[in-house]
């Protein structure tokens, strides 16, 4: 049986909603809808590419945090307050993913828990090879 582990952002929202920023299982890491909200506030205010390539670091730095990488992603999902801003946000996506190409998907929302927020994405990763090259959690 593969163990968990939850990797937490110390964001204000996780203990009230339940929740952490990250899951590993096994050689799966699962990331949250992520916004471009850091502990010193919103960056790219009234931005979305700005933050969505923040969201996207964010996403990066829970991913390391996990024992995983970009190339790990397989899934990705990107919520989006205006559809008509997908070429922003498929911008910032491809200078992440152009060489990995998950499966994505982006969908327009009536709105995010914050008005400023602009995007907020999902990331799912599969480790399938250790670091020394054996199988995961090996």
């Amino acid at each position: 049986m593969s163990s968990r582990r939850n990797i937490c952002s110390g964001g204000p929202f996780e203990d009230v909603v339940g929740y952490s920023h990250a899951v590993r299982v096994g050689p799966w890491v699962l990331v949250s809808g992520t916004t471009s909200m850091t502990a010193q506030g919103l960056v790219g205010e009234g931005d979305v590419y700005a933050q969505s390539v923040q969201a996207l670091k964010t996403i990066e730095a829970a991913l390391r945090e996990a024992g995983a990488q970009l190339s790990d992603v397989v899934r990705t999902r990107m919520y989006v307050t205006r559809i008509a801003h997908w070429e922003e946000v498929a911008r910032a996506h491809a200078e992440y993913f152009r060489s990995v190409k998950p499966a994505a998907t982006m969908v327009e929302v009536q709105k995010l828990i914050d008005p400023r927020m602009l995007i907020e994405i999902e990331a799912d990763a599969c480790i399938l090879q250790a670091a020394e090259g054996g199988p995961a959690g090996a």
